[in-house]
């Protein structure tokens, strides 16, 4: 994608700094500006055949703010894609902080800016990590005591020669990694502001159906009535002494950026065959949301974490909250699709109006983080009479009313109210003197019913959308 000047700034850009013989001391170095200054600027830029036309200072990029960024090739206009032709980020530190506390940040630079190789000092220490696919590895790492030993080691790595020796080799292997890349792994939000529409329900029993058809599913749960984990089986005990959702749950991974990863806090569900995995949700989530909502990453670490395990799943589905909050917010922003439920009932209808402002404002904010826009897959009519009267008079002018008058896609499926779908989430067990629910998918409790085959239905239509049939 192309960026206009409106989205770039650059301070002290082409300054010109004529350097002879310039050595680096990093006990001259008492502060951020002096790193920035006398290591970066007057030895590593030039020392690194960097002119000043092939490095910026103070760049922004939407919300990334980057110390520095030195190019292979200078190229107008600046392009973010798979072949950018960006290449170095260079981070600068006060002496006293810990480098180990800026990896994260440094990786998300990287990641989302397409860029090979990263730089990280304090001064006391140098770092040249490398981007390796949605991580980053360490691959050299010195004092700064000993920079001047070590510098023709540097330039090999993040040289200007360097890179542009190497560039042809790279953007064929860019080539070949987005061809492989064709089949990635697709996020899918399952939303309405309203609420008894059916969201769960849909969530739960078309992750079995797409598991039956063979794909890897993932369910997160975001919503603090952990409906979809209790839907899924997760809730085994009986009262909150016996709780081992509450320390480890989808909270747990949106509060933190280096820890409390999906693989970690994903639990594998018997809800169907094959298996699911969840991440379950928790009630604790309604009055942390202020203080995450306060955290600067809060909208973003759900993309990184779920970046982490794009290789291990096929489908992921966000069940979220029937409201505009932070959480449904989250959810929006890291899914690639979207599938709206609805008993098509006319405070559904008009909450559909809402939810076309929020989907409007996400696609705001991702553009602004070089995210493409939320695509609607469809509104999906759930939990519909199965009277037959009211399917013959009034269902078809209801669905035409949304495409019509909403200006929404509807989906060919229709999933009716029957009681095959209420009772399979009535399933229970006797563990000692407690009855346990064991809800199963509808697939599995009767798979040869009407409901089953309404999902099995929904899971084909879904993945001939989103490009996976």
């Amino acid at each position: 994608m192309a960026l206009d000047s409106n989205e770039w700034y650059c301070n002290n850009t082409y300054l010109f700094l004529e350097v002879i013989n310039v050595t680096f001391n990093p006990a001259l170095c008492r502060n951020e500006s002096e790193v920035e200054s006398k290591l970066i600027v007057q030895y590593l830029l030039p020392a690194l055949g960097y002119t000043p036309d092939t490095w910026h200072q103070e760049v922004a990029v939407g919300s990334i703010r980057l110390d520095f960024l030195a190019f292979a090739a200078q190229v107008i206009p600046f392009v973010l894609d798979a072949n950018s032709p960006l290449s170095v980020v260079m981070e600068a530190k006060h002496p006293q902080q810990n480098l180990d506390n800026h990896v994260l940040r440094l990786r998300y630079y990287l990641t989302k800016l397409n860029v090979k190789y990263g730089l990280l000092t304090n001064g006391r220490e140098i770092r040249i990590y490398t981007l390796n696919g949605n991580d980053i590895c360490l691959v050299f790492s010195c004092l700064g005591k000993e920079i001047e030993e070590h510098i023709s080691q540097i330039q090999a790595l993040i040289g200007r020669d360097s890179l542009n020796k190497n560039s042809s080799k790279r953007f064929e292997n860019q080539d070949l990694n987005d061809n492989q890349g064709e089949q990635k792994m697709k996020i899918i939000s399952v939303y309405h502001n309203k609420g008894g529409v059916g969201k769960t329900t849909t969530v739960v029993n078309l992750a079995a159906a797409l598991s039956k058809k063979g794909k890897k599913v993932l369910v997160i749960d975001l919503d603090s009535q952990a409906n979809t984990t209790f839907a899924t089986g997760l809730i085994k005990f009986d009262d909150e002494e016996n709780d081992d959702i509450k320390d480890l749950n989808i909270l747990q991974v949106l509060q933190s950026e280096e820890f409390y990863s999906i693989s970690e806090v994903a639990r594998k569900s018997s809800f169907c065959q094959p298996a699911i995995y969840v991440v379950p949700a928790h009630i604790d989530l309604m009055k942390n949301e202020s203080d995450l909502n306060s955290l600067d990453y809060s909208r973003l670490i759900l993309i990184e974490k779920l970046a982490d395990v794009k290789n291990d799943f096929d489908v992921v589905l966000i069940d979220t909250p029937p409201s505009l909050n932070l959480y449904a917010r989250i959810a929006l922003i890291a899914a690639d699709y979207l599938i709206i439920p609805s008993d098509l009932k006319p405070f559904a209808n008009q909450g559909l109006l809402n939810v076309k402002e929020f989907i409007k404002t996400v696609n705001g904010f991702k553009k602004q983080i070089k995210q493409p826009p939320l695509e609607i897959l469809g509104v999906l009519p759930c939990k519909i009479p199965t009277n037959p009267k009211f399917i013959q008079y009034t269902l078809y002018p209801r669905i035409q009313k949304v495409s019509q008058k909403y200006d929404l896609p509807i989906f060919d499926t229709v999933i009716y109210e029957r009681d095959d779908l209420a009772k399979c989430s009535e399933q229970t067990i006797q563990m000692g003197d407690m009855e346990i629910a064991d809800p199963v998918s509808v697939l599995d409790f009767k798979p040869n019913s009407t409901s089953a085959q309404e999902f099995e239905l929904l899971a084909k239509e879904v993945l001939s959308k989103i490009g996976m049939l």
